[in-house]
C-alpha cells in the first residue's frame, strides 16, 4: 500500500529547485519547470538552462563588414572623445611645455621623440572652436564605423590616420622653411581618415552622404585658404583612410580576419618606411 509521503515524492520537481512541484515541462528537455524556471516558448515554456545554452550556441550577431556587435555604445569613440576633451582641459590649465609641448607634433623633434606622431591628434589649439568641430564630425561618423568595423579595427583605423596625419606634414614640410618648426596639433588627421574611410564604406553599399561630401569638401578648402590649417595632415590623414576603409570594406567574406590584422601592419610599416626615408635624406 503506498503511503501520501510515497506519492509526494513520486511528484515532478524542478531539478533546479527540488523543493517545489512542477507539472509544467520543458519543451525541449522534458524536465520539469518551475514557474521560476520557466521561460515563454514559441510553443509552451522552457526551462532557463535550456534557454541559456541556446543563447551560447547560436551564432553572434554582425555587421555588414563583419564585426560582431558586442555593444550598441560606440564605446571606442567615446573614449577618445573624452580623451580629448581631457587634454583640452590640460592644455588651458597648465603652461604650454607642461602638457602641450611634450606631446604636440612638429617635425624638427619627432624623429628622437615618434610619439609625437600620434600623441598631437589629442591636441587642439586654443580655439574652442577647433575642438568643437573635430569633436562633432567623430561624433557624426565614428559611431557608424565603429559598428560597422568592429572596435579592433576602427581605433587601428583612427590611430594609423592620426599618425598618417603627421607623416603627411613632414613629407611636406621643408627644414629649411618655418614649417619645420612649427607645432601641429589636432584629430584633423585623424578625423579626415575617418571621412576617407566612410567615402568608401558607402561606395562599398551604394550608398552616399551630401552632408559628409559637403563637409570634406568646404574643409579641404579651408585648409588651402586659411592661414594655420594644416591641409598637409588633412591630406595624409585622408589618403590613408582611403587605403585602410578600401582594405577593410572589400576583404573577401573568408579572409576577414587575416586581412583585420596585416592592413594595419602593412600601413603602419609605410608610414615608418617613409618617415625613416625623410629624416634619413636630410
Amino acid at each position: 500500500m503506498t503511503s501520501a509521503h510515497d506519492g509526494a515524492a513520486a511528484a515532478p520537481v524542478c531539478p533546479r529547485h527540488p523543493d517545489r512541484v512542477s507539472f509544467v515541462s520543458c519543451q525541449r528537455c522534458e524536465r520539469p519547470a518551475c514557474p521560476e524556471c520557466q521561460r515563454p516558448a514559441a510553443v509552451g515554456v522552457q526551462c532557463v538552462d535550456c534557454v541559456r545554452q541556446q543563447q551560447k550556441a547560436a551564432r553572434p550577431e554582425r555587421s555588414a563588414l563583419g564585426a560582431r556587435v558586442r555593444t550598441q555604445r560606440p564605446v571606442a569613440t567615446v573614449t577618445i572623445i573624452a580623451l580629448c576633451v581631457l587634454s583640452f582641459v590640460l592644455q588651458n590649465a597648465l603652461p604650454f611645455d607642461a602638457w602641450t609641448g611634450r606631446w604636440v607634433f612638429t617635425p624638427w623633434i619627432a624623429d628622437v621623440q615618434p610619439y609625437r606622431f600620434l600623441t598631437t591628434a589629442f591636441l587642439h589649439s586654443d580655439s574652442i572652436f577647433h575642438i568643437a568641430f573635430n569633436m562633432y564630425a567623430l561624433w557624426m561618423v565614428g559611431p557608424v564605423l565603429e559598428r560597422l568595423l568592429g572596435i579592433g579595427r576602427f581605433v587601428s583605423l583612427y590611430v594609423l590616420t592620426a599618425i598618417a596625419g603627421s607623416v603627411g606634414y613632414l613629407l611636406l614640410a621643408s627644414p629649411t622653411s618655418a614649417s619645420w618648426v612649427t607645432i601641429v596639433p589636432g584629430a584633423s588627421g585623424a578625423i579626415f581618415g575617418l571621412f576617407g574611410a566612410f567615402m568608401v564604406v558607402l561606395r562599398r553599399f551604394d550608398a552616399s552622404s551630401t552632408q559628409l561630401y559637403a563637409v570634406i569638401g568646404i574643409n579641404f578648402a579651408l585648409g588651402f585658404f586659411l592661414p594655420g590649417i594644416a591641409w598637409q595632415a588633412h591630406l595624409g590623414g585622408f589618403v590613408v583612410g582611403v587605403i585602410m576603409g578600401a582594405g577593410y570594406a572589400y576583404a573577401p567574406r573568408e579572409r576577414r580576419t587575416p586581412w583585420a590584422f596585416a592592413i594595419p601592419v602593412l600601413t603602419a610599416a609605410v608610414l615608418a618606411a617613409a618617415t625613416i626615408v625623410k629624416y634619413a635624406a636630410l
